[in-house]
């Protein structure tokens, strides 16, 4: 166990961040999981640019990094182009 004040607190403040964190990133992964389901072309167009501006959060913030949002995206776009 930590012998600080200082480092305890660290600890507490990492616990929450990493939960927090948690959270967001199952969030977007069900939002992506959904979308990859999702055979209807104009339902995808209408959530592309919410799940991209979602993705951007998230790399803005570190929760995931820039480059595996950049690769979402992409793969996310082709999927839509696929569509019939």
């Amino acid at each position: 166990m930590a012998n600080h004040k200082s480092s305890v607190k660290r600890i507490r403040q990492t616990k929450t961040k990493t939960l927090h964190n948690k959270y967001y990133a199952k969030t977007m992964r069900n939002a992506v999981r959904k979308f990859r389901s999702t055979t209807d072309k104009e339902e995808c167009v209408k959530q592309l640019p919410v799940i991209q501006k979602m993705l951007d959060k998230l790399a803005k913030r570190n929760i995931i990094h820039v480059n595996k949002a950049a690769n979402i995206k992409s793969s996310l776009a082709l999927h839509v182009n696929k569509l019939g």
